[in-house]
Order: structure tokens, then C-alpha cells, then sequence
């Protein structure tokens, strides 16, 4: 099936949005998600959610959303994006803390009753 319009143009605008926030991560390496940790040591996400903060406190204090300065559009939009992966890293993180967790604690032997109502047999009905 043949995209819409307006589908050609969502294809385009993500695709573009991944192209910068591809070119930002070789030339600046993996600091979004993985920070260096020199100053800071808040996670990721919270890294993440200062830096739209301080993005939306410009725009707020006069720098305005200029529709000629798509930069910051996709600024924001690029932020959403690694926010949403960072959001998802830690949860998977989480889980997989859980899951050692439990691991580590070992299995705990458990007693299960014995069944206390007679179960008919074959027998019991002539078969």
C-alpha cells in the first residue's frame, strides 16, 4: 500500500530527526545516555528531563519558537526521543535487578498439602 501525503511527510521528518540524533552520537559519543559522570550523578533520564527544562526555560524567557529556527523543534523532538530510550533502559534495568534479586535470594523449599479429597479411580465406577 502507497503512503499518504501526510504519511511521506511523518516518514521524512522522523527520518530526519534520527539522521541528527545519529550524527550527534558519533560526534559526541553516547553522553546522553551514557553521561560521564564527572559533576553529575543523576541518571540518564534525569539528565535528560534538565536539559528539555533548560531548553523550554529559553524558549519561555524570549528566545521564542521561531518558526525559521527548526533547530529548536528538533532539539526538543531529539531530546523526547532519547528520554523515551532512556525511560526504557532504566525499566529494563529494573527488571533485570528483580530478576538477581530473586536469584540470589535462592529457592525456598515449599509444602504443598496433600490432596484431601478421595480422587475416584477407575475402578470406583465399574469402568
Amino acid at each position: 500500500m502507497a503512503m499518504s501525503e501526510s504519511e511521506t511527510k511523518i516518514s521524512g521528518v522522523c527520518d530526519d530527526i534520527k539522521e541528527l540524533l545519529i550524527h550527534k552520537n558519533r560526534k559526541y559519543g553516547n553522553s546522553a545516555l551514557k553521561p560521564c559522570r564527572v559533576f553529575s550523578k543523576a541518571s540518564a533520564v534525569e539528565q535528560l528531563l534538565v536539559r528539555i527544562d533548560d531548553k523550554l526555560n529559553r524558549i519561555m524567557q524570549g528566545a521564542g519558537l521561531l518558526a525559521n529556527d527548526e533547530d529548536v523543534v528538533n532539539d526538543l523532538i531529539g531530546y523526547l526521543v532519547l528520554l523515551k530510550i532512556g525511560m526504557n533502559d532504566e525499566k529494563h534495568q529494573e527488571m533485570l535487578n528483580m530478576g538477581k534479586e530473586i536469584f540470589e535470594e535462592g529457592f525456598k523449599s515449599v509444602t504443598i498439602p496433600l490432596h484431601q479429597k478421595q480422587i475416584p479411580q477407575e475402578d470406583d465406577y465399574g469402568v
